[in-house]
C-alpha cells in the first residue's frame, strides 16, 4: 500500500532531499532516462532526476503527434533554459500505426502504452544503455487504475506488471505518494517556472483522450485547434482543468444558408484540488457564446458546441 503525503502535511524541501538520494541509490554508476511531455508531473520528476543524476539523465520528449500546438519546440526550449538538454524523438507514425481502427476506450490505452513502453521508448532505452526509466506516476494515477475508473498508462506494479520483464528496464517513481496539489509544491521548490508547476494538467494518452472514437491524424487535429481555443480563452478562469473533447456522431448544422452536416465539440472546464472529485465551472454565458462563436469560426468542420454540467463522479475529468 502506498503511504500518501498530503499537500498539507509536505516538506518540499525535505521530500527533494530524500527522493534525490533515493534516485542516486537506485541508479547508481549507470545512467537514467526520462520522457518528458510538459505536463506537471513529468517536468517536475524531470527536475528532480536532474538534480540527483546531472548528465547521467538522459531526457527525451516523444512526439506521437498526439500532442498540443507547438509543444514539443516549447517544452524543449523551456528545459533548455533551465540548463536540461531535451532531445525530441518524431515516433508520429508508430503511434498512428498503432492507434488505426481502435475506438474502445481502454484498447486505445493499452495500444498507447505498448507502442510508448515496449517499442519506442523500448529501442531508445536500448540505444541508451539505461537500466531505470524515471516516471511522474502520481497517486490518482494509481487510484484511478486499480479502481477501474480507467487505465493509467504508467501503472504497472499495481497491476502485478513487472516492468524488468515485460520491457526490459526498472521504473522509478518518485512522485507517486504525492497528488497534484503536492506535485506542484514540489515543481516549485524546484525551481520550475510556473508556467510548468501550474500548468493545467493534460492526459498520458494526450489528445487520444479527447476524441472519443476512432484516432486519426485528421481528427487529432480538429482537437488540437479546438484545444487551441479553449486554452486561450480560458486560461484566466484559474480553473483546475478545462478542455476540448470531439465527439463521433456527426451533427446537422448550417451555414450559408445550407446543410452542413458537421462535428461537434464538448468543452470541459473543472474546479478540483486534486482531481479526485471536482465541480463544472459556473462559466459565464457571455463567455460559452465566445467559445462557440470562436471554435465554430476557427476550426474547419465543427458546427456545434456544448458545455458538460456534470460533477464527477460520476462524470470524469477527461472524456475517454
Amino acid at each position: 500500500m502506498i503511504k500518501e503525503i498530503t499537500a498539507r502535511k509536505l516538506n518540499p524541501r525535505q521530500f527533494i532531499d530524500e527522493k534525490v538520494q533515493e534516485i542516486r541509490d537506485a541508479v547508481g554508476g549507470g545512467i537514467a532516462i526520462n520522457a518528458l511531455s510538459g505536463g506537471v508531473d513529468s517536468s517536475t520528476v524531470t527536475m528532480l532526476g536532474h538534480r540527483a543524476l546531472g548528465r547521467k539523465l538522459k531526457t527525451v520528449f516523444i512526439e506521437n503527434g498526439l500532442m498540443r500546438q507547438g509543444e514539443s519546440q516549447q517544452i524543449a526550449a523551456r528545459f533548455h533554459r533551465l540548463g536540461v538538454p531535451v532531445e525530441v524523438v518524431d515516433a508520429r507514425k508508430e503511434f498512428f500505426a498503432a492507434l488505426k481502427g481502435i475506438s474502445d476506450p481502454e484498447e486505445k490505452r493499452e495500444a498507447i502504452t505498448q507502442t510508448f513502453y515496449r517499442k519506442v521508448f523500448g529501442r531508445i532505452v536500448r540505444r541508451s544503455g539505461a537500466k531505470h526509466l524515471l516516471q511522474g506516476t502520481i497517486l490518482t494515477d494509481v487510484d484511478e487504475t486499480v479502481a477501474g475508473i480507467k487505465r493509467q498508462h504508467n501503472v504497472f506494479a499495481q497491476l502485478g506488471i513487472d516492468p524488468q520483464k515485460a520491457f526490459g528496464y526498472h521504473i522509478l517513481e518518485p512522485l507517486i505518494q504525492l497528488r497534484k496539489d503536492g506535485v506542484r509544491l514540489v515543481g516549485r521548490a524546484l525551481g520550475l517556472p510556473a508556467a510548468a508547476f501550474a500548468r493545467i494538467p493534460f492526459p498520458g494518452p494526450a489528445l487520444s483522450a479527447r476524441v472519443i472514437g476512432a484516432v486519426t491524424p485528421a481528427r487529432i487535429e480538429t482537437v488540437r485547434q479546438a484545444t487551441a481555443v479553449v486554452e486561450r480563452l480560458l486560461q484566466g478562469t484559474q480553473a483546475f482543468q478545462y478542455m476540448a473533447i470531439l465527439h463521433e456522431d456527426r451533427v446537422t448544422g448550417m451555414r450559408d444558408g445550407k446543410r452542413d452536416f458537421g462535428q461537434q465539440i464538448e468543452v470541459r472546464c473543472w474546479e478540483s484540488v486534486d482531481a479526485r472529485v471536482a465541480t463544472p465551472t459556473r462559466l459565464s454565458f457571455g463567455v460559452l457564446e465566445k467559445l462557440a462563436r470562436e471554435i465554430v469560426r476557427e476550426v474547419p468542420g465543427v458546427v456545434s458546441v456544448t458545455y458538460n454540467i456534470a460533477p464527477k463522479p460520476p462524470s470524469t475529468m477527461e472524456a475517454v
